[in-house]
C-alpha cells in the first residue's frame, strides 16, 4: 500500500514538473521568423532596468575611464524561469534631446569659394529624458519575438560620460564596451560612478544592432572593432563617412535640407553630456581637433577626415550586414550604404542590401529583418543566407514589396558611353555618337536659380542641358554613373554641379522624385587630380574633372528623355558665392557614362 501511494506521488510529482516546463516560455518559430509570444507580449510584465559599462577610454579628461549610459529591457521569464535569450541593441547621441536650431547655428554659405568664413553660434543643449528609460525604440517590435532589447547614449551624450568625437574611435570603441559587457568581458555599474556590479546573467551573448542615421551609423561603428558576439547588423541610412556626408570630391557641399551644416555644428546640436564637462570637450574636441581638421576653405581629404571614415576600419569585421538605404535620400546619400556593402561582400561576409525609391530613412521591411536577426541570433537555420542579395522597391510599389534581384548593381547593367552636341543652353543631343566638329560652351553661375528651375527652363546660361531622343523603350538603369568633364574656369575657383534627371519635367508639387531627378553628384574642380589636393584653377585652362554620381537603380519609362545637366553653384546643398563665374565646356572632351541594364540596345 505504501509503495504504491509513493509511486502515485512521484508519478503526480512529475506531471507536475512536466507541466511546469510546458509552460515555461520560449521564443517561437515558424517559417524562419520569430514569432509574437503570448507570454512575452506585455509591457507590464517587462523588466526595465539601467547601469552604467565601463570603457577603456577617457575622452572628458577627468582621469577615470567613461562609462556609458545602458538600458535594458527583458520579458520576466529572464528572472523567473532562467531565460536567457539574445539581444537586439540600438545605440544613438540623440536620446537626450538635442540643441535647438538657432540662428547662426550653421555656417553662412554666403561667400566666395575659399573665403574665411564668419564665426558661428554655439548653443547649449537641455538634456531631457527619465532615468531608467533612454528609449522605447524596437522594444515593440523585438521583446514580444523573444529578444532583449538594450539602449546606449553614446559618448558625451545624455548620462553617458566622455566626449562626442562624431565619429571618433570611442564612438566605436563606446558600444564595443555594451557588447563585451553582454558577454561578460565588460563591468557594469548601477551608478556612473560606484563599484556595485550589475551582471548580464540573461543574455545569451549573441547581438545584433540596428538604427537609422546616426544610430544607423554606430552598428557599423561597433563591427568595425570585430568585438566578439556581434552576430549581425543592420544599419539603415547610415552615415559611413563624415568626409562624405560633408564633402564631395573635394567640395564643401552640405547635407540635403542642412545648407551650412559641418561636423563641428553636429558636434554642438548633441552634446547633451555633463554640463562640467562640456568645457573641456568642446575645447579638446570642437576647438582643437575639429577646427584644425576639417579644413572649410580647401574642403580636401585628409587624416581627420581618413580616421572618420569606416570603410578605412572594416578589417576586423565580421559581423552579418543587411543593408538599408533610400536611393533618394539626399542627406545621408546612397554612396554611403553601397561603398560598405561593396567591401563587406568583398571581404566575404554574408551580406544583403535593401533599397527603395524614396528619402531618408526606411527600414527593410519586418520580415527582412526578422529573418536576419532569426538566423544570426537564435540560429534558426531559415536559408536566408541564400536569400537574394538586393532587395529594390520599384517606383510605385510599397516599401513592403521590394523585388529580389540577384546583386546590385544590377549583374546585367552594361557601361554605356554618351557624348554631347551643341546646344547646352536649350537642349543638346545626348547620344552615342561622337561630336565630329570642335564644340565648347559656356555657362555663368547664379545660385539664386535652384537646380529643379533650371532643369525645368526651355532655355538658360545658367545651365547646360543635354537630353537623349525620347526612348522607345524603359530603359533600367542600375549602378554608378560616372561623368568626365573637361572644363575652364574664369576665376580660381568654382563649384561644379550635375544633375542627371528625368525630362519632361514633371512640375506637381505631389510629383514623386522620381519623376524628375534620376541621380547627382558635386565636385571642385581645383581636386582635379586628387581629393586629397588642390589648386588653384588657372583661368581659361581646361582640366579634366572625373567622379562618380550617387548609386541608383532606377527604370526610365518609355516617351521620356534622359538629361544631363552641367552647372555651378546648387542652391540645395553648395557654398554660394557673388554670381558671374563662367565655366566652358569643352563637349569634345566630355563624356557621361550610363550603367544600363541590357546595354547599349536596351538605350
Amino acid at each position: 500500500m505504501k509503495n504504491t501511494l509513493f509511486s502515485l506521488l512521484c508519478i503526480s510529482f512529475l506531471l507536475t514538473l512536466n507541466t511546469i516546463a510546458q509552460d515555461k516560455a520560449t521564443p517561437i518559430f515558424k517559417n524562419g521568423e520569430a514569432q509574437i509570444v503570448k507570454s512575452f507580449n506585455n509591457p507590464e510584465d517587462w523588466i526595465r532596468h539601467d547601469l552604467w559599462v565601463e570603457t577603456e577610454f577617457d575622452t572628458d579628461g577627468d582621469g577615470k575611464t567613461d562609462r556609458m549610459h545602458v538600458a535594458v529591457t527583458r520579458p520576466k521569464q529572464t528572472d523567473t524561469e532562467g531565460l536567457k535569450l539574445p539581444i537586439v541593441y540600438e545605440s544613438s547621441p540623440y536620446y537626450a534631446g538635442v540643441a535647438s536650431d538657432v540662428p547662426g547655428l550653421f555656417w553662412d554659405v554666403n561667400h566666395e569659394i575659399g573665403a574665411e568664413e564668419k564665426p558661428r553660434v554655439h548653443p547649449e543643449v537641455v538634456r531631457v529624458g527619465e532615468r531608467p528609460v533612454i528609449s522605447n525604440s524596437q522594444i515593440k517590435t523585438w521583446v514580444p519575438r523573444g529578444y532583449i532589447v538594450v539602449h546606449s547614449s553614446s559618448p558625451g551624450t545624455g548620462l553617458s560620460q566622455g566626449a562626442p568625437t562624431v565619429g571618433g574611435d570611442n564612438e566605436s570603441l563606446a558600444p564595443k564596451a555594451v557588447i563585451d559587457w553582454l558577454n561578460g568581458r565588460a563591468k557594469g555599474y548601477t551608478t556612473p560612478d560606484g563599484t556595485e556590479t550589475v551582471e548580464a546573467y540573461w543574455s545569451t551573448g549573441k547581438v545584433g544592432m540596428t538604427g537609422t542615421s546616426y544610430n544607423g551609423t554606430i552598428p557599423l561603428a561597433a563591427a568595425t572593432t570585430g568585438v566578439d558576439g556581434l552576430e549581425a547588423i543592420i544599419p539603415v541610412a547610415p552615415n559611413t563617412s563624415y568626409y562624405h556626408y560633408y564633402r564631395s570630391n573635394g567640395l564643401v557641399r552640405s547635407p540635403g535640407g542642412y545648407l551650412g551644416e559641418d561636423i563641428d555644428v553636429l558636434y554642438d546640436f548633441i552634446h547633451s553630456g555633463d554640463e562640467s564637462k562640456r568645457a573641456y570637450n568642446n575645447k579638446t574636441v570642437r576647438d582643437t581637433e575639429m577646427k584644425n581638421g576639417m579644413d572649410r576653405q580647401s574642403g580636401d581629404y585628409n587624416d581627420f577626415w581618413a580616421g572618420r571614415d569606416y570603410l578605412n576600419d572594416m578589417e576586423p569585421m565580421k559581423a552579418a550586414l543587411l543593408m538599408s538605404h533610400g536611393f533618394n535620400d539626399w542627406n545621408v546619400m546612397p554612396e554611403h550604404s553601397y561603398r560598405i556593402y561593396k567591401a563587406a561582400k568583398e571581404k566575404g561576409l554574408p551580406t544583403q542590401i535593401y533599397y527603395h525609391q524614396y528619402g531618408h530613412g526606411g527600414p527593410p521591411p519586418i520580415t527582412m529583418m526578422n529573418r536576419w536577426f532569426t538566423h544570426y541570433l537564435h540560429g534558426i537555420d531559415n536559408g536566408v543566407e541564400n536569400d537574394a542579395k538586393a532587395w529594390i522597391v520599384r517606383e510605385g510599389d510599397a516599401p513592403s514589396e521590394p523585388t529580389a534581384y540577384k546583386d546590385f548593381p544590377n549583374p546585367n547593367a552594361k557601361p554605356v558611353t554618351l557624348h554631347l552636341h551643341a546646344g547646352g543652353t536649350k537642349a543638346g543631343e545626348l547620344s552615342t555618337v561622337e561630336p565630329k566638329e570642335i564644340i565648347q560652351e559656356t555657362l555663368i553661375d547664379d545660385a539664386s536659380f535652384s537646380g529643379n528651375s533650371l532643369a525645368n527652363s526651355s532655355t538658360s546660361n545658367n545651365r547646360l542641358l543635354y537630353v537623349t531622343p525620347k526612348l522607345k523603350s524603359d530603359v533600367h538603369l542600375s549602378g554608378i554613373a560616372k561623368i568626365n568633364i573637361k572644363l575652364a574656369s574664369n576665376k580660381p575657383a568654382a563649384n561644379l554641379s550635375v544633375w542627371l534627371v528625368s525630362l519632361p519635367w514633371n512640375a506637381n508639387k505631389k510629383a514623386p522624385i522620381t519623376d524628375n531627378i534620376i541621380t547627382r553628384g558635386w565636385a571642385d574642380p581645383q581636386n582635379y587630380k586628387s581629393i586629397r589636393d588642390s589648386e588653384p584653377l588657372i583661368p581659361g585652362q581646361f582640366y579634366n574633372v572625373a567622379f562618380d554620381l550617387q548609386p541608383d537603380d532606377q527604370i526610365i519609362k518609355k516617351g521620356q528623355q534622359i538629361g544631363l545637366m552641367i552647372f555651378s553653384s546648387d542652391n540645395q546643398f553648395t557654398l554660394l558665392p557673388e554670381p558671374g563665374t563662367e565655366l566652358t565646356v569643352d563637349l569634345n572632351g566630355t563624356t557621361l557614362e550610363l550603367p544600363v541594364v541590357g546595354g547599349i540596345n536596351s538605350l
